[in-house]
C-alpha cells in the first residue's frame, strides 16, 4: 500500500476520519478534512516545506 500525505500540508499523519467512511481523511497535523491525498512522496515534500513557509510567516 502506498503511503498517503495530507494535501494541505504535505505530512503523512493522515488517517480515515472514520474507517466504514474510507473517502473521508483526516489530517492529524493540520487539520485537514477532505477525499483528497496526495500518494507522491516528492510533492508531499514540495507542500510540506510551502505550507511550513506560510505558517513562519504567519507566526511573524
Amino acid at each position: 500500500m502506498k503511503r498517503k500525505f495530507c494535501p494541505n500540508c504535505g505530512s503523512d499523519n493522515i488517517k480515515w476520519a472514520l474507517p466504514q467512511n474510507w473517502s473521508v481523511w483526516e489530517c492529524h497535523n493540520c487539520g485537514y478534512t477532505g477525499a483528497v491525498v496526495i500518494e507522491d512522496e516528492e510533492l508531499a515534500k514540495e507542500i510540506s516545506e510551502k505550507h511550513e513557509k506560510e505558517k513562519n510567516k504567519r507566526e511573524e
